[in-house]
């Protein structure tokens, strides 16, 4: 599990530095039942205006790059099941949320669960699964149906909210809604890193451990010197997020509470992008030319900005492919 976890994570939250995609705007709000389904010991939350990105050629394509396998697996196991293999849970789908957190309080490894809001045609998959005789499994009054021979399940939280992934994640996940265990809406670090981003129709948030990770990915070699490991625990969230209607525009901000610690982090993150210009493509270094990075207050603000034609000649760089990975 958290081998694939850790992929997923790097592909959310490294690739959008140099992405860039069509013409959409919507936001991707998560209900409260869908943030209390998320345990308080949150890595990284990645959302997406799921319909928003099927209207774009470009941004499907972008998604399936970066798509996660436990999402193609479980929209290939729904539709099987239950929806028919004409049909899939894009038509049904509106947000896309995926969660990685930590089992336990003393734990390093990571566990992923997905969440999906949206118009579901839920009694037609219920009646599917009991025509099949798939049996579900009761957590509390909670239902959770088999999906795959691998170990993945559903539950629907609500008409409008379904919870899939590894049975022991979701389990985790409908003990965080059920008050079992603390969940997102006690972690107020989170809490209003969301309110910044959440208004978007792509967006992530990170916690500290998430954060530093993604700063020593994105720093590369720059990462293993002395003044970032001064730093480093300094890091205290970060959050993302992507704005699509006038070609792209893409924001992140690292929140250290220290000016020092975002001043040295700014001029570490500069030498990581002249760095990476000396081994560029044309496409690569007309993305880099196009980021910037500053610090103010305490927070490190790196922004991204493309049109949509520049994102057809990224998507398929050498630096795209090493960021998703």
């Amino acid at each position: 599990m958290l081998k694939t976890s850790t992929k997923l994570w790097i592909k959310f939250s490294i690739a959008p530095i140099v992405l860039a995609t069509a013409t959409l705007a919507s936001a991707a709000q998560l209900s409260t039942d869908a943030r209390s389904a998320i345990p308080e010991s949150v890595q990284q939350l990645v959302v997406i205006d799921y319909r928003a990105m099927q209207n774009s050629t470009a941004a499907m394509d972008l998604r399936n790059r970066v798509m996660p396998p436990e999402l193609k697996q479980f929209d290939d196991a729904l539709r099987k099941t239950a929806l028919g293999d004409q049909e899939s849970m894009d038509q049904y789908v509106d947000d896309l949320a995926f969660a990685l957190f930590r089992p336990g309080s003393d734990s390093d490894s990571l566990m992923t669960v997905g969440i999906a809001q949206g118009q579901f045609p839920t009694q037609d998959i219920l009646a599917s699964f009991r025509k099949q005789k798939l049996k579900a499994t009761l957590v509390r009054t909670n239902s959770i149906y088999p999906m795959t021979k691998a170990g993945m399940v559903l539950c629907f939280v609500d008409p409008s909210t379904m919870i899939f992934g590894d049975k022991d994640a979701v389990t985790k996940a409908l003990d965080a809604r059920d008050g079992v265990i603390p969940n997102l809406l006690s972690n107020s670090n989170m809490m209003n890193a969301m309110q910044s981003v959440d208004s978007n129709p792509l967006w992530s948030i990170l916690d500290d451990k998430g954060t530093q990770t993604m700063m020593r990915q994105l720093l590369g070699e720059a990462g293993s010197a002395t003044d970032f490991e001064t730093v480093r625990k300094r890091l205290q969230a970060s959050w993302y997020s992507m704005d699509f209607q006038h070609g792209v525009k893409f924001a992140l901000t690292i929140s250290t509470g220290d000016p020092f610690a975002a001043a040295t982090l700014s001029s570490l993150m500069t030498a990581a992008v002249m760095v990476r210009k000396m081994t560029s493509t044309d496409a690569e270094k007309a993305a880099l030319n196009d980021t910037s990075i500053s610090s103010s207050a305490g927070d490190l603000n790196i922004a991204f900005a493309s049109t949509d034609s520049e994102f057809s000649s990224l998507l398929h760089s050498p630096l795209f492919q090493t960021m998703v990975r």
